[in-house]
């Protein structure tokens, strides 16, 4: 094996990429496994595809699909054959662009920059203003000039009692909520529905799901089926979930998704009914372990030739 030539497959060769411009990673793990097996020119590189199913994880179809799309990519070119297998050439010549990097830093900073605004804008959300607090009933306490200090103080005692909960009392739901704030219908007056209702204070709950549910999607690594997402993100509302625990879980997930292959990403929809915000993250590899289609594996030295020679 030739460390010149996985040197480049890994670092230096340029990121093939999908017809929709995201990088192709199935593509660029197939190429390491060409390098593994390529001169330190990149030439002479013949593994089967049944070897590079093997090193790689993925099906035939799969490894055959991704050689295409690398000669297409220009980053190898066949050169005969050797021992009945098809023999390929590296392009070791192409070099990949600095601005590649450049590029994760800037969506790195910009991720880092809106989280830290939504940070902001969460907590100045949090803070209730005193005139925002009112207490309706049909027997509220009413204090005139005649009235002593005394009835104030009373008028304080009930208006304090009327707030306070007992430690078995169950907050009520947001829907229960807006479903108490609706008038009683009349006998020949059918009762509007709870999405309907237009007061001040629920037209701001509302608001708040709804920009809630905005950034939830915007970090969430996979865009798709947002009406069905909106759906999801409403019942888990509804189950009593915290918008902003489902924002930091999407964040956190999205983090884990980053350069992965996104068909194995789920929909938003399916993450949100599974309850997938309350998953763990998945554990990140060590510095002894190196990434495999489905799992790890131990790290072995690259230049040691024996490893390859039992294998083969």
């Amino acid at each position: 094996m030739s460390t010149e030539a996985v040197t480049w497959a890994m670092d230096k060769a340029p990121m093939p990429r999908t017809e929709k411009g995201k990088p192709d990673t199935t593509a660029r793990h197939v190429l390491q496994a060409l390098a593994e097996h390529a001169s330190p020119t990149g030439t002479d590189a013949h593994p089967s595809v049944l070897r590079i199913q093997y090193r790689t994880g993925y099906d035939r179809a799969t490894v055959q699909r991704a050689l295409r799309r690398l000669e297409k990519a220009g980053l190898i070119v066949k050169d005969g054959t050797k021992e009945g297998r098809t023999r390929y050439k590296l392009a070791m010549e192409l070099r990949r662009p600095a601005t590649d990097w450049s590029d994760l830093e800037r969506e790195e900073d910009e991720f880092r920059a809106a989280a830290a605004a939504r940070k902001r804008r969460s907590r100045s959300k949090g803070v209730t203003h005193a005139e925002s607090v009112t207490v309706t009933d049909g027997k509220g306490v009413t204090v005139t000039h005649a009235e002593s200090v005394t009835d104030e103080c009373h008028a304080l005692k009930v208006r304090s009692s009327r707030t306070e909960r007992s430690p078995n009392h169950q907050q009520p739901s947001d829907k229960q909520l807006l479903e108490d704030s609706l008038p009683a219908a009349g006998a020949n007056e059918p009762a509007k529905p709870v999405a309907s209702v237009q007061t001040k204070s629920g037209d701001e709950k509302t608001d708040h799901h709804l920009r809630a549910f905005g950034a939830f999607m915007s970090n969430y690594p996979k865009k798709r089926d947002r009406e069905e997402a909106k759906k999801a993100w409403i019942a888990a509302i509804e189950r009593g979930v915290e918008p902003k625990h489902m924002v930091d879980a999407a964040q956190a997930y999205a983090r884990e998704r980053f350069g992965q292959d996104p068909k194995y990403t789920k929909l938003p929809a399916t993450w949100l009914n599974k309850g997938c915000y309350d998953d763990e993250p998945d554990p990140q590899p060590g510095p002894q372990l190196r990434a495999v289609s489905g799992g790890y594996e131990p790290y072995r030295d690259p230049t040691d030739q024996s490893v390859y020679d039992k294998e083969l």
